[in-house]
């Protein structure tokens, strides 16, 4: 098969963990992305990171750069003719991936240098320790070329002035609404999907870039204690995504043209072969249940289309895993079961979360788990805000047959039925609660429940409140499925 020179391929793959003693001591976040794109080089056979058209960094938390593209440019003395930045969001390395390949392919650029990373572990101990970080700073006239992605407003006004907007809220109301659909008691359930993440923590061990690399046991993670305090139940802080991380990654992509002319060998090169992106009802408050993710499933079933294979047909598989709500949703919608292998780096907890860009760290595991095992298929889903943004990638090092082809059936998920949104004043009343979760501080004491709830109209309806003793029962007995009271401020009654 004669190959498409303007066919898109990654040739280099590159991923950094720093840990040191004293923060003084610490790269900033460019400086860790230019180490990343050195190894990224190296990785494919280069001596040195190669002149791209454009270098593009997923949006970063740890520090503010206007223009991290520019800074990274100029460690690396790179002279790139575009510099690009993305919206926030969890899916953005995958969809980066996805809109860099169709450029290559339609011959707008020849190579581009994927990266992002963050040092907000440095950057927390600096503030605790009032250290001075002298880290790079642009004039603020310094703005990127470009922007890759848009924005999505992804909280009602409603839910904002409740206070309802963090993924560590809202991630353990969808565990518990999970739970009561599948019959099982709170113990059962902690058990399971502590189990889960137990395989996930084994995982870790075992990949030399995780952050957390000694497996931890189910018991481990399923009991709170001084290190593994309840955050939002069911969810103690295992069962979190691990923002407390330096870390960094990038990726060299290039057209089989450019790869050729460069030396790449080619047991280097891995094809992205299709991609999609889609998103949720955007506002969490109008999804139709709070169990299910219909983007992923056709998303992910048109990724899959487009790549010419089915979910069987996957032999490396990583799933986003935030908190285990998002894998048991993620792989319900793509046919897995969970006894599968769902992930390559150990997940969000063990592996590290370092903000936007996780994905990008699976992607280069996947691409050189795939250079091991020639000809098999590859997938990763990325996933933004509350199982809201979605990106899936499909990879072999296999050619496509037909080129990279990506799809965004984002007006079949916008078809799809919604809820309507109660305020607490026209909520007043009798309700059933659908999902809930308790917020606890940080001694382990419950501080805060919130519960959505169904109204008898059909509507959804937010209840609050923090009197002790009710949440405190909502950590014990199953309440999804339970009648309360919520009066016209929107708390919630027992």
């Amino acid at each position: 098969m004669s190959l498409d020179p303007r066919t898109p391929v990654i040739v280099g793959v590159g991923q950094v963990v720093q840990r040191v003693p004293n923060v003084i001591d610490a790269l900033e976040p460019a400086a860790l992305m230019a180490e990343a794109i050195i190894r990224a080089a190296a990785d494919a056979g280069l001596q040195a990171p190669p002149e791209p058209d454009s270098i593009r960094v997923v949006s970063l938390l740890s520090w503010r750069y206007v223009d991290p593209a520019r800074v990274v440019a100029d460690l690396l003395r790179l002279a790139p003719r575009e510099t690009a930045y993305t919206p926030q969001g969890g899916n953005t390395p995958q969809s980066l991936v996805n809109s860099t390949a169709s450029e290559i392919q339609r011959g707008e650029l020849d190579l581009a240098i994927l990266t992002g990373g963050e040092a907000w572990r440095t950057r927390m101990r600096a503030r605790k320790s009032d250290a001075l970080l002298k880290w790079t700073k642009l004039p603020d006239g310094a703005q990127p070329d470009r922007i890759i992605g848009k924005e999505l407003v992804m909280n009602d006004p409603a839910e904002i002035e409740r206070g309802i907007v963090m993924p560590v809220q809202l991630y353990p109301i969808f565990e518990t609404a999970l739970r009561a659909a599948a019959g099982e008691s709170v113990d059962e359930h902690q058990a399971r999907i502590a189990e889960l993440w137990a395989r996930f923590s084994t995982v870790a061990s075992k990949n030399p870039y995780a952050w957390v690399r000694e497996a931890k046991s189910a018991s481990e993670i399923a009991t709170p204690g001084p290190d593994n305090r309840m955050i939002g139940f069911p969810y103690p802080k295992y069962m979190n995504s691990n923002n407390d991380v330096d870390q960094a990654a990038a990726l060299i992509m290039c057209s089989v043209e450019k790869a050729a002319a460069l030396g790449v060998p080619e047991d280097c090169w891995v094809f992205p072969h299709a991609g999609t992106d889609a998103h949720d009802h955007d506002v969490v408050s109008h999804r139709a249940d709070l169990r299910s993710s219909p983007a992923v499933a056709i998303a992910g079933r048109r990724a899959l289309e487009l790549a010419g294979v089915g979910i069987d047909d996957v032999e490396v598989i990583d799933l986003y895993s935030c908190f285990p709500a998002a894998v048991q949703i993620g792989a319900a919608a793509l046919g897995l079961s969970l006894d599968r292998q769902l992930t390559r780096t150990g997940g969000l907890s063990f592996a590290g979360g370092p903000w936007n860009n996780y994905v990008m760290h699976a992607i280069a595991t996947v691409v050189t788990d795939l250079r091991a095992r020639p000809n098999a298929r590859g997938l990763v889903w990325a996933n933004g805000g509350y199982v809201t943004k979605h990106a899936f990638g499909v990879y072999s090092t296999e050619p496509p047959t037909n080129g990279f082809r990506h799809d965004a059936p984002q007006a079949q998920v916008d078809a799809l039925p919604r809820k309507a949104l109660a305020l607490p004043a026209e909520a007043a009343g009798t309700a059933t609660v659908e999902g809930y979760t308790v917020m606890h501080g940080r001694e382990g004491e419950p501080e805060l429940a919130i519960a959505a709830c169904l109204l008898a109209d059909g509507r959804r309806a937010w209840g609050t409140s923090t009197d002790s003793g009710l949440a405190a029962a909502m950590t014990v007995d199953e309440w999804v499925g339970r009648k309360v009271v919520l009066d016209e401020a929107g708390t919630l009654q027992g």
